[in-house]
């Protein structure tokens, strides 16, 4: 059997600089994700180190009566307020030329191929020592979420899910959907893509 790894991102978060908390409604979002795992054999519960997503997950954990595990790993690419002086729109800009341009080294935070790759290096640790058969709630960024999948996965195997997959990639991974994967044998498979039926 498989280890199977449910990516979450984080709720709607408030429009402002810096680590941000969840907005009234990211909160119903993260509380309605939580009861998504009632019937679920959840194992361990990781997440950002950003607020966010440490909210999102402690709902989760608070449903689930389970300890959050932090891990760098999970913090998304770049965040706004990581580089001084520099405003939303130079955020965006630079944002977008790094999701474009996977080796792109901004001036702050990973490339977009370092970013896939530190998520890639946390999921597969964790198949590889946490218990057999283990379920494991991962609560991240979409871009992040994104970035591991498009520097992990063939094309082909991204397209069964959106035909443009790489193209709008920071469209597709929504507040609160979660992303289920199984890793067995030293092979990650989508079994399911930014689900928001629970929502």
């Amino acid at each position: 059997m498989s280890t199977i790894f449910f990516l979450v991102r984080h709720g709607i978060k408030e429009k402002a600089i810096g680590d941000v908390k969840l907005t009234d409604e990211g909160i119903k979002q993260a509380e309605s994700t939580a009861k998504r795992f009632n019937h679920a054999p959840v194992t361990a519960i990781y997440s950002s180190p950003l607020q966010r997503a440490k909210e999102t997950a402690q709902c989760i954990a608070q449903e689930k009566k389970l300890p959050i595990e932090v891990d760098v790993r999970l913090r998304e690419r770049a965040n706004w307020g990581d580089l001084p002086g520099q405003t939303f729109e130079e955020f965006v800009a630079m944002w977008e030329r790094c999701t474009h341009e996977p080796e792109y080294i901004p001036p702050i935070g990973d490339t977009s191929k370092q970013a896939g790759k530190r998520l890639a290096s946390l999921l597969t640790e964790l198949a590889e020592t946490q218990p057999f058969q283990s379920n494991i709630v991962v609560v991240t960024h979409g871009g992040l979420i994104t970035d591991f999948m498009v520097h992990s996965f063939p094309i082909n195997e991204l397209t069964v899910w959106h035909p443009d997959f790489v193209t709008v990639q920071s469209q597709l991974i929504v507040e609160c959907s979660v992303t289920i994967l199984s890793w067995e044998k030293g092979k990650f498979q989508i079994l399911d893509f930014a689900s928001v039926e629970h929502l």
